[in-house]
């Protein structure tokens, strides 16, 4: 069998440390819900439950709560509502702004025929708000979550490929091309079956753990990625 053309027609991208500034919004908000997992900021426990936030960035937060709930399914879903809230109370009083060339590289992308798709691990309606105050709700061809997916987010391949069976904008998972700030939007690309999973440094984790979970690039931010496309798969 001939080898697939390099081709990229459907590009999926990450929210938060990705195509929006973080700017510390997740942490705030742990602050918020930690309460709820029964932990106290500034004490040990909340400092260990920090470590697994920062390490688990990019994945569904549900299954994070999960993890520092201790299988309580209750105790986590009341930890994850705290949070979800804590997340769009901070983003509708103003903390939220693009990464800088995020929009341009989606409109550009776009513009080149591609389809593209903003992935979250946050809730529907927490990804509604960023998408509201940034006045994206327009910007990209789709937006998914975790519950759309099946309820399975990052590092599981579902989001990726949610998005290729939504769009119908791929006719192989190599026609993919990924990014995301994280690991488990690395291991989420390639378990997809991307050819090109771009790692971008304007989030969570660095191009040593980025290459490490897989990256086939590693971009300065996700506005360099529309070059790195064009480059890959002109």
């Amino acid at each position: 069998m001939a080898p697939l053309p390099r081709r990229i027609s459907l590009v999926v991208l990450d929210m938060a440390g990705t195509t929006v500034a973080d700017d510390g919004l997740v942490e705030r908000a742990f602050d918020a819900a930690c309460r709820t997992l029964g932990t106290e900021p500034g004490s040990p426990a909340h400092a260990e439950q920090l470590a697994h936030v920062r390490a688990t960035m990019g994945t569904s937060k549900i299954s994070v709560f999960r993890h520092l709930g201790g299988g309580d399914e209750d105790r986590a879903r009341r930890a994850n509502a705290a949070f979800e809230d804590a997340y769009g109370q901070l983003v509708r009083a103003g903390h939220c702004a693009p990464v800088p060339g995020a929009r341009e590289a989606v409109q550009r992308l776009r513009a080149e025929g591609r389809t593209v798709v903003l992935a979250t691990g946050f809730a529907r309606a927490t990804q509604d708000a960023i998408l509201t105050a940034l006045g994206w709700r327009d910007l990209a061809d789709l937006s998914l979550c975790p519950a759309d997916a099946g309820g399975r987010g990052r590092p599981w391949p579902d989001l990726v490929l949610t998005a290729l069976l939504r769009t119908r904008a791929a006719d192989a998972v190599q026609h993919i091309a990924v990014a995301g700030d994280t690991t488990s939007d690395i291991v989420c690309g390639r378990r997809a079956g991307a050819s090109l999973v771009a790692g971008v440094l304007t989030g969570a984790h660095d191009a040593t753990a980025l290459r490490a979970a897989g990256a086939t690039h590693i971009l300065p931010s996700v506005a360099e990625l529309p070059d790195a496309i064009a480059e890959y798969a002109p």
